[in-house]
Parts: C-alpha cells; sequence; structure tokens
C-alpha cells in the first residue's frame, strides 16, 4: 500500500474559476495592497518598497489548488489562470488607487460641487478605470507561468512586466501617479539611474528586488535561506546609500516665488480683486537698498503660480500692474494667468482661454507666453461633455481651456526657463522635451490648493523632483498654498517656506547647459522593457509545446 503522503484521489477535471481562488492569496493581495499605500506620502514608509509588491507576486503564483485531490501536507498551489490572475491585481489596484487617491473625493465634493454620493461615485469609477493597469500585470503574470515550471519566467520578466504597465498608464490613460520609482527621489545615489533610464529604471530595479523574496517564499525552505539573505544584503546596501552625503549644487541666481494662499471658493469682487493684486505686487518687490542692513539679494526673476485669480492676459489692469512691477523690481516677471487668445470679428466662437505663464522683461514688455498643452480632465475641461454635464460645476468658474502647442524655453536673453504647469509635472517624457528644447532651468506652477491636507500635495511635490532628477536641472516650484521650493539637480528641496501663508521664498538656482542621458533619448528603457515582454508572450507557445 503506498505511503499516506504520496496518496492521490483522482477528482473530476474542473475549470479554474475565481471562486478558486486560494484564501490566502487573497490575504497577500490585500497586504501588497496596504504596502503600496503606505510607501508614498503622507505615511511614507517608502522602505516598505522593497517589500510591497512581493505578497501580489506570491498570490499571482500560488493561486488554486490542483484539479487533483490530495492530503492537506501534499497540497502545493498552482500559477493563477489569467482570469484569477486579472481579479487579483485588479483587486490589488483598485484598493491602492482608493488608499493613495482618496482625495479625489474632496476635489469633486468641495470644488465640483457634486453632492457626496456623487462624488463618491467619481472616486469608485477613477479607482475602477485605472485598477485596470494593476489588473493587467496580474493578467501578464499568470499568462508567463503558463507552460513554465511555476516561478520561474514570470519572475525573471516581472520587472520589464511592471515597467510596460508603467509605461502604459503614461501613455494610454495618461495619469502616471505615483509610478514606483517615485519613492527613491530622497535616495540620491539610486535615483542618479533616472538620469540614464528615467523613473522606470528605479521602478524596475524596485521591483527587481521585490522579485528575490517572492522568489524565496515560493521555493523549499533548504533554498530558501540564501535568497532570503541576498536579499536583505541588496535591502541594506540600496537602502543605505540614502544617508550618503552628496555634495551641493552652486547656485549664482536669485528667484522670488510668490506664494498667495487664496482660497479656490474667494469671492472675487472688485476691491478685493485691486487690493489681492496690490498686496502681491508689494511682496513680490525687492527691499530697497539701504533700507534694511539684511535685505535679500535682487531676483533675475519673479514668479507668481497659477491660482484661484481672475488674471486675464487681456485685462489692461492686471498687464499695467503685471508692467510696473517688472521695471520697479528691474527683474523678469514670470505670471501664471488666464491667456486670452482673440478670435477675428464675427467669429462664431468666442475667444479662446488657456492656462498660461505670460512673461513680462524688465523694461515692462509682455515677450512671451506658455499656454498649457497637457489639461486636467474634468478640471481644466470636460471630455464627452454631453455625457458627463453632471461634472461642469467643475469648470464652471474657468470655462473650457483650450491646448498649448508648444514646449519651447521662454527666453529672457540670459536664461531660458523651461516652464510646465501643474499637472504636467507628473508627465516625464513631456518635461524632459522642454530641457530637450534647451531650457536651462525648470519652472513649475501650481495651484496644489485643491488638494486640501490631503497626501495630494506631497505626493505632488516628490514627482516634480523626479523631473528635476532626471533632467538634472533645477526647478523652482512656485504654488498657491505650498509646497513652494527650490529644488536642486540631486532632486533635493534646498530651500521652501510653510504651507498656507501669503509670503515669497527667496529662491536660490543655478543654469544647466548639458543634457542627460533621459533628456536626450527619453523612455528608451521603458519601451524596451515592453518589446521584451512582448517577445516573451509571443514565445509562450512555443515553450508549451516543448514541454509537452
Amino acid at each position: 500500500m503506498p505511503s499516506p503522503s504520496l496518496l492521490k484521489l483522482q477528482a473530476p477535471c474542473y475549470p479554474a474559476t475565481v471562486r478558486q481562488i486560494h484564501s490566502s492569496a487573497w490575504r497577500l493581495v490585500l497586504l501588497s495592497a496596504a504596502l503600496q499605500i503606505l510607501i508614498f506620502p503622507l505615511p511614507n514608509l517608502y522602505f516598505l518598497c522593497w517589500i510591497a509588491l512581493a505578497p501580489l507576486l506570491v498570490a499571482l503564483l500560488r493561486t488554486r489548488p490542483p484539479q487533483t485531490l490530495q492530503l492537506r501536507e501534499a497540497i502545493k498551489l498552482l500559477p493563477a489562470t489569467p482570469l484569477q490572475g486579472f481579479v487579483l491585481g485588479y483587486a490589488c489596484g483598485i484598493l491602492w488607487y482608493a488608499g493613495t487617491c482618496y482625495w479625489i473625493f474632496s476635489v469633486m465634493h468641495q470644488y465640483g460641487e457634486l453632492n457626496t454620493p456623487a462624488a463618491f461615485g467619481i472616486l469608485i469609477l477613477f479607482c475602477l478605470y485605472l485598477g485596470l493597469y494593476h489588473g493587467a500585470f496580474g493578467l501578464l503574470i499568470s499568462l508567463l507561468a503558463r507552460g513554465e515550471r511555476p516561478g520561474r519566467m514570470p519572475l525573471l520578466m516581472a520587472p520589464a512586466a511592471w515597467v510596460a504597465v508603467e509605461l502604459a498608464r503614461t501613455r494610454i490613460t495618461g495619469f502616471p501617479w505615483d509610478l514606483l520609482g517615485i519613492t527613491q527621489v530622497d535616495n540620491i545615489p539610486m535615483a542618479r539611474l533616472a538620469t540614464v533610464a528615467g523613473v522606470y529604471g528605479l521602478s524596475f530595479e524596485v521591483m527587481l528586488v521585490n522579485v528575490a523574496i517572492a522568489a524565496a517564499f515560493l521555493i523549499r525552505w533548504p533554498k530558501r535561506k540564501p535568497l532570503l539573505m541576498a536579499w536583505a544584503a541588496a535591502v541594506v546596501v540600496l537602502q543605505s546609500a540614502r544617508w550618503i552625503p552628496a555634495p551641493a549644487f552652486p547656485a549664482d541666481q536669485i528667484a522670488f516665488l510668490v506664494q498667495p494662499n487664496i482660497s479656490a471658493n474667494e469671492n472675487w469682487t472688485k476691491p478685493y480683486f485691486l487690493g489681492t493684486l496690490e498686496d502681491l505686487t508689494q511682496i513680490s518687490m525687492p527691499a530697497k537698498p539701504g533700507a534694511d542692513v539684511d535685505a535679500p539679494p535682487h531676483p533675475d526673476l519673479i514668479v507668481w503660480p497659477e491660482a484661484p485669480m481672475p488674471f486675464f492676459t487681456n485685462d489692461p489692469v492686471f498687464r499695467n500692474q503685471m508692467s510696473d512691477l517688472a521695471k520697479q523690481a528691474n527683474a523678469w516677471v514670470l505670471a501664471g494667468s488666464i491667456g486670452v487668445r482673440p478670435t477675428p470679428q464675427n467669429a462664431e466662437r468666442p475667444s479662446e482661454m488657456f492656462n498660461s505663464a505670460s512673461l513680462v522683461s524688465p523694461t515692462g514688455d509682455w515677450t512671451a507666453r506658455y499656454d498649457k498643452i497637457h489639461l486636467v480632465p474634468f478640471g481644466e475641461y470636460v471630455p464627452f461633455e454631453q455625457i458627463f454635464s453632471f461634472a461642469s460645476g467643475l469648470t464652471k468658474e474657468v470655462g473650457q481651456f483650450s491646448r498649448g502647442a508648444s514646449r519651447m524655453p521662454l527666453d529672457t536673453g540670459n536664461a531660458r526657463l523651461g516652464v510646465f504647469i501643474c499637472y504636467e509635472s507628473i508627465f516625464p517624457d513631456e518635461v524632459r522635451q522642454t530641457a530637450l528644447n534647451g531650457a536651462q532651468v525648470f519652472v513649475n506652477i501650481s495651484n496644489d490648493g485643491w488638494y486640501g491636507d490631503s497626501g495630494a500635495y506631497a505626493q505632488h511635490l516628490r514627482q516634480a523632483r523626479m523631473r528635476a532628477v532626471e533632467n538634472s536641472r533645477w526647478l523652482l516650484r512656485d504654488t498657491n498654498t505650498g509646497v513652494t521650493a527650490s529644488i536642486d539637480p540631486y532632486g533635493r528641496v534646498v530651500a521652501s517656506i510653510p504651507r498656507k501663508i501669503r509670503s515669497k521664498l527667496i529662491a536660490p538656482y543655478a543654469l544647466a547647459d548639458d543634457t542627460t542621458f533621459y533628456t536626450r533619448h527619453g523612455d528608451w528603457f521603458a519601451f524596451l522593457c515592453a518589446i521584451i515582454l512582448v517577445v516573451a508572450l509571443l514565445r509562450l507557445p512555443f515553450a508549451t509545446k516543448a514541454q509537452s
């Protein structure tokens, strides 16, 4: 009679469905989602990134019981089927977006004027939509596990698959919020990889470490110990690099970054408009010579941010005030404003409006303007307006913005400013185009008042800092409510002012002409990962035949 440990009772074959996902796989998915939430602000437990994705990988590769009934001690869970893999990844993605982008509810409720059920419904739809990318990752891993010994090919390809999915999220949906590599923006030695491969290279490396610990839990104990030791050593080395001091970047320029701290719900009466304009002008002015021994240096540039201020470029009052400020300060002024392009007389459509940054010379001349290209859906325009007419409250104060058409820097004669506005800072390839076109310093103007005290403002700051790292440029980040900061090419915040105060930051910076490999070649690494993934998927039928 055979040993009980080898006894197998044949059972009828059945298709693997979602119901057959083992409970341990669901627990691992929940753990992974929680860890992914904790690695981003405000929790900011960034060190958990080295294990955050490992539970999801293990869940995908130990998902279902075999189709033969076995004694308890002999049971070995099998990889997920494509449907199971998608469902597990999708559940993880929904939870991650709900825990990370929860602030969408307050934006829709408070500023979009949607009632509580509608705002909550928008958040749920948002999570259901973008969670599809985590679902796609689970589907890819489950496909790679077919026809192979469990854990070999899917683990080898997991970093490339993750990067390919992040690239799709950036290029297809247009919402690359909190890419995995963003967790390493404070790890200066490791973050330098972004100058070559962009943030996607950092995502790849973080996922690679997660694969090592996932592999350790997919093999028997005698072989597990060396893998765990290798994983621990890699984490110690990579994480300790965060505390290696880096030299300071010299700065020989000064900018005044004005933080207005204006509520999005402000009632703009004429007296309040004129008073605000005058107050911000006074804050922007450099100290008069001899007025103060400790007077700040004279600015090369004065910046006003994107803010909920009705400052139209065709308004004579606003134009004259900006021209007077530039002449009195004897400095260039870059002012967030609502750009207006008049249409010919008797035209059927009204004037076009843009979310803009206008450049005024020290002589008071309006010399150039950047018009925002990548607009915020439901914030600056309503896509498929007839379908989503209920969200028109989000744009009622500003109307429908038009898109700009050029990423060329704004030239002050002595410097070329690479300007991008708010939401555009999360798109690596779009920002790097300004450096490729000759920008010597980045200027990011943003509102950020929409986010309130949620984690979004800190998430947004991190992503903007990564753009400085990728392109090795100083970044002047001027916001309405904070964080207003000067950021060096290592991504370090070298100067900032507190949030929610009306003030100005005396921001040091410098100009740079050299370009990084990433600036010149863009998302080459992410596309390479996508190509490798496609080749691996195309080989699957042949690998299956070879094994059979």
